[in-house]
């Protein structure tokens, strides 16, 4: 006898609207703000047999036919317009800008006492109070990362007391990839859920590349200024400086980029820290501004000019990645003095940061083992006065070449657990190759169940009423309704569908166990 089917109740109430044609079984819908009318915020309401409705975390804009033709000439709707234009501390049209003597920055709004369109977004997405989305922004615990130029984007929170994010690396390089192919990695980003998107670009066009991307990007979107400023300069270090850094940082901004990777924690005295390491220097910034302070010796000029870069980033509500420019490449290197070094400045630098109204998260490691990555986390919060840390995996040993989405993804669900805001995802070919668009879902994967693992151990309510929604259906063998809650419902089906033909999909038992020895069948039977 069958045991009783779970509970149909798993949270949000959601007014449904149209199906979601890349996760099939899902219908796209949408739930309207309290504070402010006019916002609606997206789920993935998944449809089961039973007729309960799960509504999952959604981040993948108005995109919901991975066969439809999309016209990038285009772009998305402006969203996020008319919460721009209704403040009075921005000014003109796009690029807008604050307002001469006026901040407009969501840090700022939040320490104001006031609730922004964003603020509610966002809370609504979380499951949480809006209020208390306000207060963890005005604390620095957590941030929006919302450019009031990028009027496509889907607000979205980053921080401890929120659902683990994740974010997806794209871009091309002089030796690979077009716009094409780089437009196509951030729809199939998140198509399968990365949360941000950060275009690393290096080689031509960066500039249109980034504004095709921006212009059809539902999320936040990060870049690395140095890069593009490095290839004004003819691609020669020696050729940089602050004001070819000062013009494309605001180049960037006007375009509407979110949150920028600033290496201003690269400090001369570490520099020779770095040289005894096995792998030295391994962040393509960092590198570049070490070469940079050694041939003019001169100290860092992101560090030099910080005070003017948070002045540009507040006209702009744009925020601080502050890059880890000394991460470490290798588990010899791990938790070194220049690691631990730059993360200290990086901590008064969040300061100043928090002065100016800016907000701040942190990046982190890079290659740690599992022993020492506590020592991260609790080194992270105290010295950066609780920022959202941003990690790179870590990445948990060097000897997992064409593995390293998964050595990643140790260190990411353990560091996450302990109160990492955010997962930088890392592909099969992290270490050996740009990677293709099935690499790029691999890694996705792979990072949304370590966020989603460590979403879990931090007993986020959301996180816990997915999972029991699958553990009914696996229980009952309701082999559809799995497909459609798992994280990557097409290898699921087509694992099962391999052995087991459509016609058979009911079939209640799987190949390991077969009819006869399987433990929930025999468990259902017991009276």
């Amino acid at each position: 006898m069958p045991l009783k089917s779970c509970p149909k109740e798993h949270g949000l109430n959601l007014p449904l609207e149209k199906p979601d044609l890349s996760f099939p079984g899902s219908l796209k819908g949408y739930v309207p703000g309290a504070l402010h009318k006019d916002i609606r915020v997206p789920f993935r309401n998944v449809r089961l047999s039973t007729g309960e409705a799960v509504p999952l975390y959604d981040c993948t804009g108005p995109y919901t036919d991975p066969e439809a033709a999309i016209d990038l000439s285009k772009g998305l709707p402006l969203l996020r317009e008319p919460w721009v234009r209704t403040r009075q501390d921005a000014q003109g049209h796009r690029p807008f800008k604050a307002r001469p003597g006026k901040t407009l920055t969501q840090m700022f709004y939040a320490r104001e006492g006031r609730v922004t369109q964003e603020m509610e977004f966002a809370a609504i997405r979380e499951g949480l109070s809006p209020d208390f989305v306000r207060q963890e922004v005005a604390e620095g615990r957590a941030i929006i990362p919302a450019n009031i130029n990028h009027l496509e984007c889907e607000p979205m929170v980053i921080g401890r007391n929120f659902l683990t994010k994740i974010n997806a690396n794209i871009g091309n390089s002089a030796l690979s990839s077009s716009i094409g192919e780089e437009i196509e990695k951030m729809l199939w980003s998140i198509r399968w859920g990365a949360d941000t998107v950060m275009d690393l670009s290096t080689g031509r066009n960066i500039h249109e590349t980034r504004e095709r991307i921006i212009r059809n990007c539902p999320t936040p979107l990060g870049t690395v200024p140095i890069y593009q400023a490095l290839e004004k300069a003819g691609g020669k270090v020696e050729a940089l400086t602050w004001e070819i850094y000062r013009d494309t940082l605001i180049e960037q901004c006007e375009q509407g980029v979110d949150y920028f990777t600033v290496h201003a924690g690269v400090l001369k005295k570490f520099v020779p820290l770095a040289r005894k390491r096995k792998t030295g220097i391994v962040s393509r910034g960092g590198a570049i501004l070490a070469k940079w302070m050694q041939i003019h010796d001169k100290e860092n000029f992101l560090y030099t000019h910080f005070e003017d870069i948070c002045g540009i980033l507040k006209e702009y509500d744009a925020a601080f990645s502050l890059g880890d420019g000394l991460r470490p490449g290798s588990i010899s290197d791990a938790n070194d003095t220049a690691q631990f070094g730059e993360l200290g400045i990086l901590g008064d630098l969040t300061k100043i940061a928090r002065k100016h109204h800016v907000q701040v998260m942190i990046e982190g490691p890079g290659h740690v083992p599992l022993n020492r990555i506590k020592e991260n986390m609790d080194r992270q919060l105290e010295q950066c006065h609780g920022a959202p840390f941003y990690t790179l995996g870590p990445l948990v040993t060097d000897v997992g070449a064409g593995y390293d989405h998964v050595t990643s993804a140790i260190g990411g669900a353990m560091i996450g657990w302990l109160g990492t805001a955010m997962l930088c995802y890392v592909t099969p070919k992290e270490h050996l190759a740009l990677p293709d668009r099935n690499d790029v879902k691999e890694g996705i994967i792979v990072h949304k169940i370590a966020a989603h693992a460590a979403d879990l151990a931090k007993g986020h309510p959301m996180a816990r009423a997915w999972d029991d929604a699958m553990s009914c259906a696996r229980f009952e063998f309701r082999w559809d309704d799995q497909y459609a809650l798992s994280i990557d419902p097409e290898t699921a089906r087509r694992y099962r569908e391999s052995v087991f033909p459509k016609n058979l999909a009911a079939h209640r038992c799987c190949t390991m166990c077969g009819p006869d020895f399987c433990a929930m069948k025999i468990t259902q039977e017991i009276k």
